[in-house]
């Protein structure tokens, strides 16, 4: 189905699924902030952003066992082992696919390293440098909306394998802002973009992130990508590709 409404100037879009294929994410990205992690926090323990990380992950570690969620302990005795075990819980975390914002963060900061030696390629779906450089010319505001920190986004789309697409994005989003399956979220955004709700469309593979922008008022699209998760029946309008979107 092709969207044609001129109400909406401003599109938000979310990653996984959506830009970007669900395989890059799990099977590239997941795996390179696993991989090196412990070199990571070995070299960068003493840093205040990193330790700020490290500090909301303890804070995240006591509310788990709390819970009796079973975390494995985060132990004190020597530094390397407090660095092992701290390693340990992220993996923990990683295995459950946390939307953690500590986690979401160390992982933003592994990747910018990765990014910079060359070693990560951002991969977005071909559609999607011809529907920014649309969308930018059609006076749309471009935003993104994902549970990875605004740090992860940035790197993604500046060191895409199409070229620099930050050029088009005037926004991004993180849950820093609320969780994507809360209204309030989108009514945050919504007033940070400094537009009615009813004037943006939010793109998602994931039926009840869009039925929570729904609710704020936001107008949405279920977009349909090889490897993506199937979704319950709704009534958001299908796409298949950005291409469908203003063409």
């Amino acid at each position: 189905m092709t969207l044609h409404d001129q109400s909406v100037c401003a599109i938000l879009l979310d990653i996984e699924g959506t830009t970007t294929p669900v395989d890059f994410i799990y099977k590239a990205l997941f795996p390179y902030a696993r991989s090196h992690a412990r070199q990571f926090l070995g070299r960068h323990l003493s840093s205040p952003e990193v330790h700020a990380d490290i500090s909301g992950l303890r804070e995240e570690h006591r509310v788990d066992t709390h819970q009796g969620l079973n975390p494995p302990l985060l132990r004190h005795n020597t530094p390397e082992e407090e660095l092992e075990s701290i390693v340990e819980y992220i993996e923990w975390l990683m295995d459950r696919d946390r939307k953690s914002a500590p986690l979401k963060s160390l992982q933003g900061r592994i990747w910018e390293e990765g990014y910079k030696r060359g070693e990560l390629r951002g991969q977005v779906f071909d559609d999607v440098p011809r529907a920014l450089e649309r969308w930018q010319k059609q006076e749309k505001k471009i935003s993104i909306f994902s549970s990875g920190s605004v740090l992860a986004q940035k790197l993604l789309f500046t060191h895409a394998t199409a070229g620099d697409l930050s050029r088009h994005i005037s926004h991004y989003f993180d849950t820093t802002v609320g969780s994507k399956t809360d209204k309030h979220s989108y009514q945050k955004i919504a007033n940070v973009l400094q537009r009615l709700p009813s004037e943006i469309v939010f793109i998602s593979d994931v039926s009840v992130e869009l039925d929570a922008a729904k609710s704020a008022g936001m107008q949405t699209l279920l977009c349909l990508r090889p490897g993506n998760r199937p979704q319950p029946a709704s009534t958001h309008m299908l796409i298949q590709t950005l291409d469908e979107v203003f063409p």
